[in-house]
């Protein structure tokens, strides 16, 4: 039995996953969803693995018909869901019948919006990744008309008790729009910015209209590098808040070359990564600076929020009686237990 989904419209959208990890030591860069925690949230919402395939929707209306019955769930920047003109609420399951389509429109705020199916995509990997690389010339890129298979076709998912908000997942769901709060720690230059490294947090910086995948150019007030040494080129993370000569700052995202040589002011958190990923042109950004250990703590917050919120889906579904949507071994008492604010997230 095969199924699936067509694509119905698309203006930018892409089949993606948490990225490649393995990309870096062959000179290739890691790219994968930009904002990994809405990417995660999907997949678990579906009883995926968080590194399953995923749909990342940028900007621009997208629409598709189910070809099987589909678990399906949206998350990321917030849009109009619509199931055969049915409003349904993103940031939870949506179980959709086959023939039926699905369509978002109208992004309000942030950028990017991402769609999980149960059981995920069958698509090509490349370094055990689906991510696209414009480098490599690799990965799937959605038009009109594509076709889109499921790994699994199971029993009918189409349950009623989907249409109705009948539990509290107690998403975290992160604000996008307004002005952006992004935490940093300091990078390994940023000695060489001493007297004026401190403007990086006084001033809001504006997004410019030539930032993308590979990394986010802002302008604003600079700070000035006092050393004259020559930077060599050298491996950079993801999230480096880089200061070129001209008048830009340059934050280094996903899409990034694994090597640069311009002085690292900063480094950006990784939850802050996330909020980077949905900030669009024009859009103000606010630094932060926050300490390792502070981003280290935020960090393992996120995860318990996150496997928290497998344990109650996994136990929705065993209420429900669809055992094939329960992981083995994942069943068991929810910690209800209020969780910490996340900086970056919420």
């Amino acid at each position: 039995m095969t199924g699936g989904l067509r694509v119905d419209g698309a203006g930018v959208a892409v089949v993606t996953d948490l990225g490649r990890s393995r990309g870096p030591a062959v000179g290739l860069p890691v790219n994968g969803a930009l904002d990994q925690y809405s990417a995660r949230v999907a997949n678990i919402l579906v009883a995926n693995s968080e590194g399953d395939p995923i749909i990342e929707v940028t900007a621009f209306d997208f629409a598709f018909t189910a070809e099987s019955d589909l678990l399906i769930a949206v998350t990321g920047a917030p849009m109009t869901l619509l199931v055969d003109g049915i409003e349904r609420s993103m940031w939870e399951p949506v179980s959709v019948g086959a023939g039926q389509q699905i369509a978002l429109y109208e992004m309000a705020a942030g950028l990017r919006t991402y769609v999980a199916v149960h059981s995920s995509f069958d698509v090509p990997v490349l370094l055990d990744s689906c991510a696209p690389d414009t480098v490599a010339g690799f990965g799937v890129i959605l038009t009109a008309g594509t076709n889109l298979a499921v790994r699994e076709v199971g029993p009918s998912i189409v349950n009623p008790y989907f249409d109705m908000s009948l539990f509290n997942l107690d998403v975290m769901i992160p604000y996008v729009g307004g002005e952006a709060v992004i935490d940093v720690t300091d990078g390994p230059d940023a000695d060489q910015f001493e007297g004026t490294r401190s403007r990086l947090f006084h001033a809001p910086y504006v997004v410019t209209a030539k930032s993308n995948h590979i990394g986010l150019r802002m302008t604003g007030q600079l700070p000035v590098r006092t050393s004259t040494d020559e930077v060599v080129s050298r491996g950079v993370p993801v999230g480096a808040v880089e200061v070129p000569p001209g008048d830009e700052l340059l934050v280094l995202h996903r899409g990034r070359g694994v090597t640069a040589g311009y002085p690292v002011l900063a480094v950006v958190t990784p939850l802050a990564l996330d909020a980077l990923g949905q900030v669009r042109p024009g859009q103000h950004i606010r630094f932060r600076h926050t300490t390792v250990e502070r981003a280290d703590e935020n960090v393992r917050a996120w995860r318990a929020h996150l496997d928290r919120l497998r344990q109650r889906i996994n136990t929705i579904y065993a209420c429900l009686g669809i055992q094939s949507l329960v992981e083995p071994g994942q069943l068991g008492s929810v910690d209800n237990r209020s969780e910490p604010t996340l900086e970056g997230i919420t």
